[in-house]
């Protein structure tokens, strides 16, 4: 699955993933409105339909432009049932378009149950002897907290199945170092352990351009580890959170590229799917042109990173 995220990249020459983590606040009232009224009002059902109605215009606008999205499932868990629901379709419809979807799941544990994690989000659910497929993302992200056991049960539906795993390595938000920056026996921080652990458990997982289909979560706002992780880690490619509403600038995010300008999607949630509400945008598109914002977003953020890479 990473060298077909990476053909992606390349063909469009844009690392960007746009992350659709939706909230309400972000959705212009005409959408909210008009699902409120086929759903009975101000409800769970109508907060999930707002929330695919949005995602579907945004994907819409955008799909030609991006390799990947991103929707993060706790905004979409918040809202119960329907949300999760609108967390599908919105995985569906995004691959219905061309899209690799990442999973952002962070999602852990050890032997059943990681094995459950792994059939619901990137394998099939097994109703007595009839297959069948829940989510479907294309990657998801996992927490290595728990060690390697907590690891290997994805890899069957990886081997089988195509798909890939980005595991949270140095993480964006400003407490990571309160446990990631830790030093460690040898006196290397805990982030560069556990990348080293993250190459290791991909090393089987390597596909043509060298890279393989278990990936790192580095953080743009640590432009130091990022780099120092890259020099590392030369055949992990990187998921980057925290570019644009986060504080990580594309000179920060620089370093984790390798010479080629390849190893690394860049993730934007708010900076993308917000935009029309942004300074930058706010007088140039309304609110009901809010999908035109997205794309401009889009385009501007590419010409930013391939500025820098």
């Amino acid at each position: 699955m990473i060298d077909t995220l990476i053909s992606k990249i390349k063909e469009l020459h844009n690392p960007t993933v746009v992350g659709l983590d939706p909230r309400l606040n972000m959705v212009p009232e005409h959408i909210k409105q008009k699902a409120y009224e086929e759903n009975g009002g101000k409800t769970l059902e109508g907060a999930a339909a707002a929330f695919l109605a949005f995602n579907k215009a945004i994907i819409d606008a955008t799909y030609d432009l991006i390799p990947a999205v991103k929707p993060q499932i706790a905004m979409y868990e918040a809202y119960g049932v329907p949300g999760i629901q609108a967390f599908a379709e919105t995985v569906a419809y995004a691959k219905s378009k061309g899209l690799v979807v990442i999973g952002d799941i962070k999602r852990n544990d050890i032997a059943s149950t990681a094995q459950a994690y792994s059939d619901g989000h990137i394998g099939v659910a097994n109703v007595d002897g009839n297959e069948i497929v829940p989510f479907d993302e294309d990657f998801i992200t996992v927490n290595p907290y728990l060690g390697t056991d907590s690891i290997e049960p994805y890899y069957e539906n990886m081997r089988n199945r195509n798909k890939g795993l980005f595991v949270l390595v140095k993480t964006s938000n400003p407490g990571s170092g309160e446990l990631q920056d830790l030093p460690m026996a040898d006196g290397q921080p805990l982030y560069e352990t556990v990348g080293k652990l993250v190459d290791r458990w991909g090393e089987p997982f390597r596909g043509e351009y060298g890279f393989s289909d278990v990936g790192a979560v580095v953080g743009a706002t640590h432009p130091e580890q990022g780099k120092r992780l890259r020099e590392l880690l030369p055949h992990v490619f990187f998921l980057v959170p925290g570019y644009g509403a986060q504080g990580g600038t594309a000179e920060d995010l620089a370093g984790c590229f390798n010479k080629d300008g390849i190893g690394a999607i860049v993730n934007s949630s708010r900076g993308i799917i917000a935009a029309y509400k942004s300074a930058k945008y706010q007088n140039q598109f309304s609110p009901e042109e809010f999908a035109q914002a997205s794309r401009q977003a889009v385009l501007d953020m590419k010409a930013d990173l391939n500025r820098v890479i």
